[in-house]
């Protein structure tokens, strides 16, 4: 892993890459860019509206608060933006 990496989000068609460490989670390096991303729980993992969409790269493994929220580990490309964490180079679409 890294110290730096990629991170692309993309939502409504539009797409903005930024430089992150690796380690921070997508709701942490979306705030740092000013990139918009609801987190009604404060970045709890208890609410779900953080919900992205892991198109590419080298993410964490889905956390215990992701599996109560009811996140599928048989579909681990839909993560909550405030647990999965990027360890490398990364395209995420915000679902919300």
């Amino acid at each position: 892993m890294s110290d730096n990496c990629k991170v692309t989000f993309r939502k409504d068609g539009n797409k903005t890459t930024v430089d992150a460490k690796s380690g921070e989670t997508f709701l942490e390096i979306a705030n740092e860019n000013d990139i918009p991303m609801d987190n009604a729980c404060g970045g709890n993992g208890v609410c779900t509206t953080c919900m992205i969409k892991v198109k590419d790269g080298d993410v964490s493994e889905m956390t215990e608060k992701e599996e109560m929220m009811g996140l599928d580990t048989e579909s681990p490309e839909i993560r909550l933006g405030c647990q999965a964490k990027a360890n490398g180079d990364c395209d995420v679409e915000i679902a919300y």
